[in-house]
Order: structure tokens, then sequence, then C-alpha cells
């Protein structure tokens, strides 16, 4: 049985481990303290997650809803929705979840509705709080199960992004998600690509920069639906570290023309009917400020001045979260790609 140690980092662990081994004048090489690390992380594992009943969002479609949108010790990493359909062929998944255990959580949710296994998993974009769950399905359904993602998002994964998330999830749960595999998706999809599963067609949509450079949305066509990732968020400003304010613009009113659906479910958030155009009008105050303040040569706090009174912006602010922690740091992102558009 894995050791419950959620206290202790692997980084102390491993400065342990490896003051020991100088202690006892061992002298390891580089790749043997490489599956020395790959050994204790297997060993070493955070708590289960609690269960999270799923709700139905539309005849095949479910979700496990996540009530928090930042990474903390208490919620152990659970800060992302898990969507999944239900087909005759089987349970397709949209975005795992962001560590081992919610893996484990989410298969043991998804048995309370069906019996079927999970035969696909597709991964949205490459930040782990989506697709680290990964781990547990493969544990669960072997090492061959269809994982799709965007070739971006799978090269990004298998590179540094994949290590990063990773290490990044288990500092801010304070070990919670300790035991968790990186596996990157063995499949790749592109817009358009359309997937039959029984009776549910899925069909792929990507239109550029968004949230990140290679977003995937995945329309469950005959319900009306479309998962979006992180393109949109319900009540809260998408991180655009890696995005493109301009971008999402487009995508979400390329996405809303092409795919016509009733129902969007975002990765953080509950699924609404306005959930695109919320987003987009809080993005285009953020961004048409920005870039007007750029093009009369005003500064940044200038263009926040801005932004702060559009009402676009400011009818979203009580309603969005971690709106006053945030918003300066967005402000800054948009004044930046306003610069580089304007010149």
């Amino acid at each position: 049985m894995p050791l419950h140690l959620p206290t202790m980092s692997r980084r102390r662990f491993l400065q342990i481990g490896a003051g020991s081994l100088a202690a006892a004048g061992v002298i390891a090489t580089a790749p043997h303290i490489t599956a020395f690390a790959e050994d204790l992380n297997d060993f070493l594992k955070g708590p289960p997650v609690p269960d999270i009943k799923p709700l139905q969002l539309s005849e095949n479609v479910w979700m496990i809803y996540s009530e928090d949108v930042f990474p903390t010790p208490r919620n152990q990493g659970m800060m992302c929705n898990i969507t999944f359909v239900v087909t005759d062929d089987g349970v397709v998944v949209l975005d795992s979840g962001g560590s081992l255990q919610i893996g484990e959580m989410a298969i043991r949710m998804i048995r309370t509705v069906t019996d079927k296994p999970v035969v696909a998993i597709f991964v949205s974009h490459y930040h782990g709080d989506h697709w680290l769950g990964n781990h547990a399905f493969v544990n669960e359904y072997g090492d061959d199960l269809p994982i799709y993602a965007h070739p971006h998002t799978k090269a990004e994964i298998e590179g540094m992004q994949g290590d990063l998330w990773r290490s990044l999830m288990e500092r801010w749960t304070e070990g919670a998600t300790m035991g968790t595999r990186v596996v990157a998706p063995n499949r790749t999809i592109n817009h358009g690509d359309e997937f039959q599963f029984g009776a549910v067609t899925l069909r792929m949509h990507h239109y550029g920069v968004a949230h990140t450079p290679s977003d995937i949305s995945m329309e469950v066509v005959g319900d009306r639906l479309t998962y979006v990732g992180d393109v949109a968020m319900e009540r809260r400003i998408a991180n655009m570290d890696d995005g493109s304010f301009q971008g999402s613009l487009d995508y979400i009113d390329a996405l809303k023309a092409e795919a016509g659906s009733e129902i969007w479910v975002p990765g953080h958030g509950r699924a609404t009917d306005d959930l695109m155009q919320w987003n987009r009008e809080l993005f285009a105050g953020i961004y048409e400020n920005c870039l007007e303040a750029v093009e009369n040569m005003e500064d940044m706090a200038s263009a926040r001045a801005r932004v702060m009174a559009d009402p676009r912006v400011a009818d979203k602010a009580a309603e969005t979260r971690g709106f006053d922690e945030n918003i300066g740091r967005y402000v800054s992102l948009a004044y930046l790609e306003a610069e580089m558009a304007a010149f």
C-alpha cells in the first residue's frame, strides 16, 4: 500500500535521501538519481480526493463540477471540471483533472453513472489541471488508452510543461497530488476532426491562439453542447500568460458561428448558455481600451483607468472571482499585446 505523506514535499524527501546517500559514501550517476526520484514519486502518494457527484448537462454529457478555481491544500488540486460523454461504445472523458487522485475519483464517479469503460480522453490544452489525471485512467484502462490533443499541446506536455505542471500542483497543494506521473497524449487531433462513438459525434474546433496557442474545443454535436476548456470561464478571467486577448475574441466569434451550441461548458465554472458572450464582453472591455490607450500614447495607468470605467468590465467586477487581485495583471498583458499590435 502506498505511503501517504501529504505534508512532506518530494523535494524535502529527496534532500533527506540524498544526504543519507552522501553520508554513506554512495556516489550515484545522474540516470540512477533520476530513476530513484521516479521510484519515490510512485511510492509517496497523497490522500484520496473526496467524491463529487456528477451533474447531467445533456442527454449524453455529465460533469464533475469543481467549486474552486485555484489549487490549494484544502481542495487537493481539484480546481478543474471533468466532463464525460456516455456513449454506446464507452465513456469519453473531456479533460481528466489535475492529479492521479483526482482521476481516481473521476473513475469512481463515472461508475455511478455507467458500467461502460472509458474508451478515450481528449485534452483541451497543456495546463496540468486539465490532464494530470491521465495517470489514473491509464492505470485503470491500460497504456494504450487513446489520449488525444492538438499536436502543439502534445509536444508541450512531452517537453517542459509536463514536469513543470506536476511540480506546480504538488507545491500549490503542499504534496496532496504526490504520486502523479506525467502521462502525455498519445494521439493528435486538429481542427475539423470528427470522432464517432456509437451514435455520438464529437467535432474538434481550433481557431488559433486563445488561452494558449493550441486550445481544442470539443463539440458534442447531437447534444448541441460544446466543451471549451479555458477559452472561456464562468465568472472568472482566464489566465492569459500563454494566450492572446485578440486571439480569444476571434476564437470565440468563430466557435459561436461554427458550433451553434446551446450549452457551453467551461473548464472552470458552471455550464451556461451565455458563457461565450460574457467572456467576449469582458475580453473586449479590457483589450479594446488598452489598444485605444496605446494608439493615443497613454501609459498603462491610463489604460487601466479606461478599462475600469468601461461598463463591460465594471458591471462584471463584483461577480468575477479573483477580479481585484488579478485585473492589474490582465491589463498589463493586454497593454503589452496592444503595443505589439500597434507597432
